[in-house]
């Protein structure tokens, strides 16, 4: 009644399919919190750091595809996450190196990892115009709501939905706040 070879078949492939996705996960944790640290760097104006750390990433991130595959890859949704920060922490290195906020060349990133990382940037934005601002960097602080304004700007022509439409939910409410510090600033006047 029951093919044991098939049932055999079935295990080794489970077994390794399991033995992958730990290492997936693994590795995409430590791009994770690699990016966080870029983050975190990039707040401390640790500019040359923050980017040998992305180098860093983008040498896992081709380790990976090179191993698994991006089909394997983008159904393991810590690979999609570390994508997402990655993206968040090299659009808002781009930002403080005075870069132009573009597709990441030589990596196969994701639409959705981009588009939730740009939306994430918005909140990466807002922290620094606040940190600019408690330092009494009020005119830098303010230029920072340009760059948020256009990133809306883009991201309103966008039907999002589901995940993606809480991230750009996000966004609008990192808008209003650095509207809301402008306008405290102009008070201070």
């Amino acid at each position: 009644m029951l093919n044991k070879k098939f049932i055999q078949k079935l295990k080794k492939d489970y077994e390794k399919q399991e033995g992958e996705r730990r290492q997936i996960i693994a590795l995409s944790n430590d791009v994770l919190h690699a990016s966080k640290r870029v983050i975190f760097s990039l707040h401390r104006f640790e500019i040359q750091p923050a980017g040998e750390s992305l180098k860093n990433i983008e040498k896992t991130f081709l380790a990976l595809k090179k191993k698994f595959g991006l089909e394997r890859l983008n159904v393991e949704g810590s690979y999609k996450a570390g994508v997402e920060e990655y993206v968040e922490a090299k659009m808002f290195y781009l930002f403080m190196t005075g870069a132009k906020i573009d597709a990441i060349k030589g990596l196969d990133l994701s639409l959705e990892g981009y588009l939730g990382g740009i939306c994430d940037l918005t909140g990466e934005l807002v922290r620094l115009a606040t940190n600019l601002a408690a330092d009494g960097k009020i005119v830098e602080a303010k230029k920072i709501k340009s760059t948020i304004v256009a990133v809306l700007a883009e991201l309103v022509g966008f039907d999002l939905t589901g995940y993606l439409r809480t991230k750009y939910d996000q966004a609008k409410t990192n808008l209003r706040k650095i509207e809301q510090i402008n306008y405290e600033l102009s008070l201070r006047k």
